[in-house]
């Protein structure tokens, strides 16, 4: 039977990139583009997000904001 989840809230890090990188992922090494988001998971992971998708699933929060705020 499906079900259906949401993602849980947590604060990321993350930097838009001005240029083309190389990213070491947990997959192995990933291309980000001029425009790219590089995110930092939960675990200190990076990998690359197209701005579109970094627009609708991200929004900024203040300062040194923990997940705790959020709860």
């Amino acid at each position: 039977m499906k079900q259906k989840f949401m993602k849980k809230p947590i604060v990321i890090e993350a930097f838009q990139t001005d240029k083309e990188l190389i990213i070491q992922t947990l997959e192995g090494p990933m291309k980000a583009s001029v425009g790219d988001w590089i995110i930092t998971g939960v675990r200190g992971e990076q990998y690359p997000c197209k701005p579109d998708v970094f627009e609708r699933t991200y929004q900024p929060v203040s300062g040194d904001t923990e997940l705790t705020s959020y709860l």
